[in-house]
């Protein structure tokens, strides 16, 4: 009885039924250089907001009440993602599912989100410079919104249309991250420095987070 309650209902066999360590790095290989394209607009993008805001002199309490409203909408997101790849190729273990949704979402989206645009920072020797965590500076939003889409997941999980909107959160989170650092001024040459940081914030950590995280810990078959 207990066991039965442990377990999401099954799921029909996906169209592959073996993956292996091979095909897990080919697929990422892959799903990297698909990235590559719209991680770089969205860069560009984010760099072209940046110098808006600065040019108009946007206060940093803009800055801070979108980190706080993107960054938590990312973990959710990304949780249905990452919790959601485990649901399809996994063995239907509630706690697996919770650990693994859990970890890939607040775990990685942090190290998306806030560390690697804190570098950045630290780098640049920006003036407002810190370290922001979602999941301690507002436990009460994220860690739900975590379960949440892990719920969700176990629900009905989806991979292609949130894994979408998980990137362009994630970089619309770690570009606001940086701007809350931002002074009255910055060295135009410093946006070369927030482009590479913000790129890499998206690009790797989102991928591994969807795809490779939650497939090393798959079933065999």
């Amino acid at each position: 009885m207990l066991g039965s309650f442990l377990e999401c209902p099954r799921l029909p066999a996906p169209g592959f039924q073996f993956i292996t360590m091979a095909s897990i790095f080919k697929s990422t290989l892959s799903e990297l250089r698909e990235h590559v394209p719209f991680t770089l607009l969205g860069t560009a993008a984010g760099v072209g907001l940046v110098l808006i805001m600065l040019e108009n002199g946007t206060p940093r309490a803009v800055s801070v009440s979108l980190f706080g409203a993107l960054h938590p909408v990312h973990v959710f997101l990304s949780a249905i993602v990452t919790a959601g790849m485990y649901r399809l190729h996994g063995d239907g273990k509630i706690i697996p599912l919770l650990l693994i949704g859990y970890f890939g979402s607040i775990g990685i989206g942090s190290f998306s989100d806030c560390l690697i645009p804190w570098i950045g920072e630290i780098l640049l020797d920006l003036p407002n410079r810190g370290l922001h965590l979602g999941f301690i500076e507002k436990w009460w939003l994220v860690n739900p919104l975590a379960l949440a889409g892990i719920a969700f997941a176990c629900w009905r999980p989806a991979t292609r249309f949130p894994h979408a909107g998980h990137v362009l959160l994630s970089t619309l989170a770690s570009l606001f991250h940086i701007t809350m650092a931002l002074g009255s001024e910055v060295d135009p040459s410093a946006t070369v420095t927030i482009a590479l940081f913000l790129f890499l914030a998206v690009w790797l950590p989102c991928c591994t987070s969807d795809i490779v995280f939650p497939l090393l810990f798959r079933k065999k078959h």
